[in-house]
């Protein structure tokens, strides 16, 4: 009985100080997370000859396992406390994760070029951002919007391309758009054709002008050699005669 009394005497004491269990370890713990990755992004996270997963175990501090089985990838992240898990974890699944259309990411500007700037949305994942997307009114360059290589841009998914799986973004969809603005006319691209029902109608044959007729071709005087027989030009001269003369002569 008075061991009893004193276990129940603990437990109270536990039970004041702590209610039930923690969710989590404290922050400082260390700690094993592991996750599942789709077969096909093995490759893609551990990267040719483990460049990719090395340089995530170096960033992070941690030591990270993959493992194939049963079809799928099971991933293991161990590391000294939470901050370098979450930030292992993060890596790993930016390679996997798929974009979704209408989805907010923070990119980075990779390149530049007259018609826009290639914004890296998630590591190895490039879209489009069109200059006519950077801002709602007109630029003539990227650099008129102040965009330089290496900076952070807000850009939105606008489309992915169903044939080449390219990506559309835009970025002025994400700032107001100015009052009275009004969207410009879409240019006709080269090559359209307006409608059946545009055309000017053909005039009926009998609304044609009367066709003139076509004047009667002369004929041309025969050329002087043809209809003649060929005649060989030495025909009618004779051969000289043969001197032996030459044979004769003293040289």
């Amino acid at each position: 009985m008075q061991a009893k009394a004193g276990r129940e005497h603990i437990l109270q004491c536990l039970t004041d100080t702590i209610s039930e269990p923690r969710a989590e370890f404290k922050p400082q713990v260390p700690r094993i997370v592991q996750i599942e990755i789709p077969k096909e992004f093995i490759g893609a996270v551990i990267g040719p000859g483990g460049k990719i997963i090395q340089q995530m175990q170096e960033d992070t501090n941690t030591t990270i396992t993959i493992d194939e089985t049963d079809g799928v990838g099971k991933v293991q992240v161990a590391g000294p406390d939470k901050e370098s898990i979450d930030a292992a974890l993060a890596k790993i699944r930016a390679i996997v994760a798929i974009p979704e259309v209408g989805e907010v990411y923070d990119g980075v500007v990779r390149s530049i070029m007259p018609y826009g700037c290639f914004v890296e949305i998630m590591p190895g994942k490039d879209g489009l951002l069109h200059i006519s997307e950077i801002d709602w009114k007109r630029l003539e360059t990227v650099e008129e919007a102040g965009i330089k290589e290496g900076d952070h841009i807000q850009v939105k998914l606008l489309e992915i391309d169903s044939k080449t799986g390219k990506y559309k973004l835009s970025h002025r969809v994400l700032i107001e758009k100015p009052e009275g603005y009004q969207e410009r006319p879409a240019r006709r691209e080269r090559g359209d054709r307006p409608e059946r029902g545009d055309r000017r109608p053909r005039p009926e044959r009998g609304e044609r002008g009367e066709r003139r007729p076509r004047p009667e071709r002369q004929e041309r005087a025969p050329r002087h050699d043809q209809g003649e027989p060929y005649r060989d030009p030495a025909e009618n001269h004779e051969p000289k005669d043969f001197s032996d003369s030459l044979d004769h002569m003293d040289f």
